[in-house]
């Protein structure tokens, strides 16, 4: 029998998926701004303030549908696996630190190098933290993915010259990166402790944390947009807060339990994939050499790490881990130990 886990494929497949959801994001906003005059914080509290009220409405539905249905003692049996309030709160702090620091990167810097040292920065962070934190080693091959993955980046992103770099803007960009690691350092290792939770409730609280946070800045900017063509605003504000946030935030959180942070990291570079196949495909900007030779490079070690993981065996279950048994901090394949991995990181 093979000792893979069957849950490792839908794993991946949920994060591939949550990135290119993030991917398409750039485009609606870009489409927003054109639209409008509301400003990046503002546009991040709707983001937040929306997918909060999808995500509620979605939780509401499954509760009265538990509520007819035989489900009760299902959910009553996966009440210790959840996190508390106070952790849900940091995973929210984090969410926002990661957001917020991202667009002042944005501004100091630019949108190129801004974007560069925020995802570049990403997997280096997770690969080092994974490690001394979880004990889950890079490999050679997982090295080799990340380096790929950084060069097809750095080549899709800056392809296009032009970019000025500024310290100031470049702190900001390794701020977020580090809230970027910390929230999936920490999603993976309430993974292994069993402590994960509904990952729709972990996003329900991390939007919430987000537009408390934002409110107050994006009031400051400009809360409301003046546009002539509201219908259009509102549209793609319900799609920002639906699909690249409600969808896939709580795809994500699910994703991230369950596989190795630094692969996670990876495997979510596919954002700026996507959001260069939308802007060829759908707002007409110029394919160039260097879009290709990025997206190739990119594709090429995401898919050389999803092989790798789904070949990875299956974790052992919480319980052990919590005994110091097999799988647990003292266990041949507890977070100590030296794991087979080929592995690797990004945003």
């Amino acid at each position: 029998m093979s000792n893979h886990s069957p849950a490792a494929g839908r794993s991946l497949l949920y994060l591939v998926v949550a990135g290119a959801a993030w991917g398409t994001a750039g485009a609606a906003a870009s489409l927003l701004f054109l639209a409008s005059d509301l400003g990046p914080l503002a546009l991040s509290f709707w983001r937040c303030a929306g997918g909060l009220v999808v995500l509620l409405g979605v939780l509401a539905a499954r509760r009265a549908h538990a509520g007819r249905g035989r489900a009760r003692p299902a959910a009553a049996s996966t009440a210790a696996g959840t996190p508390s309030a106070g952790s849900l709160i940091a995973t929210g702090l984090l969410f926002t630190l990661f957001q917020a620091a991202y667009f002042a990167a944005v501004r100091e810097t630019g949108l190129a190098v801004g974007t560069v040292v925020t995802l570049g920065a990403g997997p280096v962070l997770i690969a080092l933290g994974a490690r001394s934190w979880m004990g889950e080693r890079l490999g050679r091959g997982g090295a080799v993915a990340v380096v790929g993955a950084l060069a097809g980046l750095a080549v899709l992103v800056l392809g296009s010259g032009g970019a000025e770099v500024r310290p100031l803007g470049v702190g900001w960009a390794l701020l977020s990166a580090g809230g970027y690691a910390a929230m999936t350092l920490r999603a993976r290792r309430l993974g292994q402790r069993g402590e994960a939770g509904d990952p729709l409730v972990t996003t329900a609280w991390s939007v919430a944390v987000g537009a408390v946070c934002l409110l107050p800045l994006a009031a400051a900017e400009g809360l409301l947009p003046h546009t002539a063509d509201l219908a259009r605003v509102l549209w793609l504000l319900v799609y920002v807060a639906t699909v690249p946030t409600a969808l896939a935030y709580a795809l994500y959180f699910t994703g991230a339990a369950a596989v190795r942070a630094a692969t996670v990291s990876v495997i979510m570079l596919i954002e700026p994939v996507s959001a260069a196949a939308i802007a060829v495909l759908v707002l007409g900007e110029r394919l160039t050499g260097a879009v290709v030779l990025g997206t190739v490079l990119l594709l090429t070690a995401v898919g050389a790490l999803i092989v790798a993981e789904s070949r990875r065996p299956a974790d052992r279950p919480a319980r052990a881990a919590a005994t110091g048994g097999p799988g647990g901090p003292g266990g041949p394949d507890g977070p100590a130990a030296v794991r087979p991995a080929s592995q690797s990181a990004a945003r």
